[in-house]
Protein backbone atom coordinates (compact mmCIF):
# COMPACT_ATOMS: atom_id res chain seq x y z
CA UNK A 1 0.00 0.00 0.00
CA UNK A 2 2.90 2.38 0.95
CA UNK A 3 6.50 2.46 -0.09
CA UNK A 4 9.23 4.97 1.06
CA UNK A 5 12.21 4.58 -1.34
CA UNK A 6 15.43 6.03 -0.05
CA UNK A 7 13.37 9.09 1.30
CA UNK A 8 15.32 12.13 2.03
CA UNK A 9 13.95 15.36 3.74
CA UNK A 10 15.34 18.80 5.48
CA UNK A 11 14.65 21.63 6.98
CA UNK A 12 16.65 24.78 4.96
CA UNK A 13 20.07 22.96 5.18
CA UNK A 14 19.61 20.46 7.64
CA UNK A 15 18.97 16.68 7.11
CA UNK A 16 15.99 15.35 8.76
CA UNK A 17 15.81 11.57 6.88
CA UNK A 18 18.41 10.17 5.54
CA UNK A 19 17.28 7.29 2.79
CA UNK A 20 14.35 6.38 4.78
CA UNK A 21 13.43 3.26 3.25
CA UNK A 22 9.92 1.12 4.46
CA UNK A 23 7.05 -0.84 3.63
CA UNK A 24 3.46 -0.69 4.68
CA UNK A 25 1.76 -3.58 3.24
CA UNK A 26 -2.12 -3.87 2.30
CA UNK A 27 -4.15 -4.49 5.46
CA UNK A 28 -0.85 -4.49 7.22
CA UNK A 29 0.02 -2.54 10.08
CA UNK A 30 3.45 -1.15 10.61
CA UNK A 31 4.90 0.66 14.24
CA UNK A 32 7.85 3.33 13.55
CA UNK A 33 9.71 3.88 16.71
CA UNK A 34 12.25 6.03 17.97
CA UNK A 35 13.45 8.20 20.50
CA UNK A 36 12.13 11.93 20.53
CA UNK A 37 13.87 14.18 17.66
CA UNK A 38 14.91 11.23 15.28
CA UNK A 39 12.56 12.25 12.54
CA UNK A 40 9.36 10.34 12.55
CA UNK A 41 7.03 13.10 12.24
CA UNK A 42 8.79 14.25 9.38
CA UNK A 43 8.43 11.46 7.93
CA UNK A 44 5.07 10.90 8.31
CA UNK A 45 4.20 15.06 7.03
CA UNK A 46 6.62 14.01 4.11
CA UNK A 47 4.02 10.98 3.16
CA UNK A 48 1.10 13.41 3.51
CA UNK A 49 2.30 16.48 1.77
CA UNK A 50 3.01 18.81 3.94
CA UNK A 51 6.97 18.80 3.78
CA UNK A 52 8.81 18.08 0.60
CA UNK A 53 11.06 15.24 0.23
CA UNK A 54 15.06 16.31 -1.25
CA UNK A 55 15.41 12.62 -2.78
CA UNK A 56 13.66 9.28 -3.00
CA UNK A 57 10.47 8.17 -3.72
CA UNK A 58 6.68 8.31 -1.91
CA UNK A 59 4.85 5.48 -3.93
CA UNK A 60 1.17 4.91 -2.48
CA UNK A 61 -1.66 2.46 -4.02
CA UNK A 62 0.63 2.01 -7.02
CA UNK A 63 1.20 5.66 -8.34
CA UNK A 64 4.17 8.12 -6.94
CA UNK A 65 2.95 10.69 -4.66
CA UNK A 66 5.90 12.80 -5.13
CA UNK A 67 4.14 15.60 -7.36
CA UNK A 68 1.04 15.13 -5.62
CA UNK A 69 -0.17 18.10 -3.27
CA UNK A 70 -1.73 17.41 0.38
CA UNK A 71 -5.16 17.57 -0.50
CA UNK A 72 -5.00 15.04 -3.36
CA UNK A 73 -3.66 12.79 -1.04
CA UNK A 74 -6.18 12.74 1.07
CA UNK A 75 -8.66 12.19 -1.67
CA UNK A 76 -6.79 8.87 -3.02
CA UNK A 77 -7.31 7.30 0.84
CA UNK A 78 -4.56 8.84 2.93
CA UNK A 79 -5.76 9.81 6.61
CA UNK A 80 -4.16 11.56 8.91
CA UNK A 81 -4.18 12.23 13.06
CA UNK A 82 -1.35 14.50 14.13
CA UNK A 83 0.46 14.40 16.82
CA UNK A 84 -1.51 16.62 19.46
CA UNK A 85 -4.80 15.87 17.74
CA UNK A 86 -5.14 19.31 16.03
CA UNK A 87 -9.29 19.06 16.13
CA UNK A 88 -10.64 22.26 15.48
CA UNK A 89 -11.51 23.42 19.07
CA UNK A 90 -14.35 26.18 18.26
CA UNK A 91 -16.09 23.61 16.34
CA UNK A 92 -18.17 21.48 17.38
CA UNK A 93 -18.04 17.59 17.35
CA UNK A 94 -20.11 17.44 14.84
CA UNK A 95 -18.24 20.26 12.43
CA UNK A 96 -15.03 18.24 13.31
CA UNK A 97 -16.58 15.11 11.29
CA UNK A 98 -18.12 17.05 8.53
CA UNK A 99 -14.18 18.53 7.68
CA UNK A 100 -13.52 15.01 7.17
CA UNK A 101 -16.20 14.50 4.57
CA UNK A 102 -15.37 18.19 3.20
CA UNK A 103 -11.86 16.49 2.20
CA UNK A 104 -13.33 13.32 1.05
CA UNK A 105 -15.49 15.26 -1.21
CA UNK A 106 -18.45 14.45 -0.16
CA UNK A 107 -19.83 17.67 1.90
CA UNK A 108 -23.31 16.94 1.93
CA UNK A 109 -22.69 13.34 2.96
CA UNK A 110 -23.94 12.49 6.67
CA UNK A 111 -21.34 11.05 9.06
CA UNK A 112 -21.26 6.89 8.11
CA UNK A 113 -23.18 5.36 11.43
CA UNK A 114 -20.15 3.17 11.72
CA UNK A 115 -18.57 5.92 12.94
CA UNK A 116 -20.29 6.29 16.25
CA UNK A 117 -20.30 2.42 16.39
CA UNK A 118 -16.54 2.70 16.95
CA UNK A 119 -16.91 5.99 19.32
CA UNK A 120 -20.11 5.72 20.70
CA UNK A 121 -18.76 8.80 23.20
CA UNK A 122 -18.63 10.96 19.88
CA UNK A 123 -22.88 10.59 19.48
CA UNK A 124 -23.18 11.55 22.94
CA UNK A 125 -20.83 15.03 22.45
CA UNK A 126 -21.95 15.80 18.75
CA UNK A 127 -22.88 19.63 19.75
CA UNK A 128 -20.74 20.32 22.13
CA UNK A 129 -17.50 22.28 20.55
CA UNK A 130 -14.25 20.16 20.52
CA UNK A 131 -11.94 22.26 22.53
CA UNK A 132 -14.77 21.59 25.71
CA UNK A 133 -13.92 17.82 25.40
CA UNK A 134 -11.71 15.82 27.59
CA UNK A 135 -8.07 14.78 25.79
CA UNK A 136 -9.01 11.09 25.15
CA UNK A 137 -12.07 12.45 23.35
CA UNK A 138 -10.33 14.24 21.66
CA UNK A 139 -7.92 11.85 20.54
CA UNK A 140 -11.02 9.81 19.50
CA UNK A 141 -12.37 12.99 17.54
CA UNK A 142 -9.29 13.41 15.44
CA UNK A 143 -9.03 9.61 14.76
CA UNK A 144 -12.74 9.55 13.68
CA UNK A 145 -12.15 12.43 11.38
CA UNK A 146 -9.95 10.99 9.59
CA UNK A 147 -11.55 7.70 9.25
CA UNK A 148 -14.96 9.50 7.76
CA UNK A 149 -12.63 10.14 4.93
CA UNK A 150 -12.78 6.04 4.19
CA UNK A 151 -8.83 6.09 4.37
CA UNK A 152 -6.77 3.22 2.30
CA UNK A 153 -4.04 4.40 4.27
CA UNK A 154 -4.34 5.89 8.36
CA UNK A 155 -1.41 7.78 9.37
CA UNK A 156 -1.33 7.70 13.39
CA UNK A 157 1.00 9.51 15.44
CA UNK A 158 1.75 9.05 18.90
CA UNK A 159 -2.43 8.30 19.63
CA UNK A 160 -1.79 7.11 23.19
CA UNK A 161 0.48 10.14 24.31
CA UNK A 162 -1.25 12.11 26.71
CA UNK A 163 -4.06 9.76 27.23
CA UNK A 164 -6.28 7.86 30.34
CA UNK A 165 -5.37 4.17 30.71
CA UNK A 166 -8.64 3.46 30.09
CA UNK A 167 -9.10 5.18 26.63
CA UNK A 168 -6.38 4.08 25.43
CA UNK A 169 -7.75 1.02 25.34
CA UNK A 170 -10.44 2.11 23.99
CA UNK A 171 -8.62 3.57 21.00
CA UNK A 172 -6.45 0.60 20.70
CA UNK A 173 -10.01 -1.92 20.48
CA UNK A 174 -10.50 0.91 17.62
CA UNK A 175 -7.72 0.62 15.75
CA UNK A 176 -7.61 -3.68 15.85
CA UNK A 177 -11.62 -3.44 14.27
CA UNK A 178 -10.23 -1.61 11.45
CA UNK A 179 -7.34 -3.02 10.70
CA UNK A 180 -7.37 -5.29 7.82
CA UNK A 181 -9.54 -2.96 5.91
CA UNK A 182 -7.17 -0.09 6.34
CA UNK A 183 -3.50 -0.42 6.41
CA UNK A 184 -1.97 1.90 8.94
CA UNK A 185 1.45 3.70 9.55
CA UNK A 186 1.84 4.60 13.70
CA UNK A 187 4.08 6.51 15.24
CA UNK A 188 4.53 5.17 19.03
CA UNK A 189 6.74 5.24 22.10
CA UNK A 190 4.18 2.92 24.19
CA UNK A 191 5.73 -0.23 23.82
CA UNK A 192 2.40 -2.60 24.95
CA UNK A 193 0.09 -0.20 22.50
CA UNK A 194 2.64 -0.74 19.52
CA UNK A 195 2.65 -4.81 20.50
CA UNK A 196 -0.93 -5.21 20.69
CA UNK A 197 -1.34 -3.45 16.58
CA UNK A 198 1.28 -3.65 14.95
CA UNK A 199 2.43 -6.78 12.60
CA UNK A 200 5.95 -5.18 12.11
CA UNK A 201 8.10 -2.74 13.38
CA UNK A 202 10.78 0.30 12.15
CA UNK A 203 13.18 1.81 14.51
CA UNK A 204 14.95 5.23 13.47
CA UNK A 205 18.23 6.78 15.19
CA UNK A 206 19.36 10.27 13.59
CA UNK A 207 16.86 10.24 10.82
CA UNK A 208 17.86 6.82 9.78
CA UNK A 209 16.42 3.41 10.00
CA UNK A 210 18.19 1.02 12.23
CA UNK A 211 16.41 -1.63 13.01
CA UNK A 212 13.49 -3.61 11.79
CA UNK A 213 11.71 -7.02 11.17
CA UNK A 214 8.69 -8.64 12.57
CA UNK A 215 7.11 -7.09 16.17
CA UNK A 216 7.39 -10.40 17.61
CA UNK A 217 11.31 -9.88 17.12
CA UNK A 218 11.25 -6.62 19.32
CA UNK A 219 12.97 -8.00 21.89
CA UNK A 220 14.37 -6.27 25.23
CA UNK A 221 17.73 -6.15 23.59
CA UNK A 222 16.38 -4.17 20.44
CA UNK A 223 14.54 -1.82 23.39
CA UNK A 224 17.60 -1.24 25.06
CA UNK A 225 20.13 -0.65 22.73
CA UNK A 226 17.58 2.10 20.55
CA UNK A 227 14.37 3.11 22.64
CA UNK A 228 15.74 3.32 25.93
CA UNK A 229 16.00 6.79 27.00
Amino acid sequence: MLTLEQLSVSYGEGLVLRDVSLTVPGGGAVCLMGRNGVGKTTLLKSIMGLLRPRGGRITFDGASLNAVPTDERARRGIGYVPQGREIFPDLSVLENLRIGLIARGQSQAAVPEEIFTLFPVLREMLHRKGGNLSGGQQQQLAIARALVTKPKLLLLDEPTEGIQPSVILEIENVINRVKGSVSILLVEQHLEFARGLADSYYIMEKGTIVASGAIGLLNDEVVRRHLTV
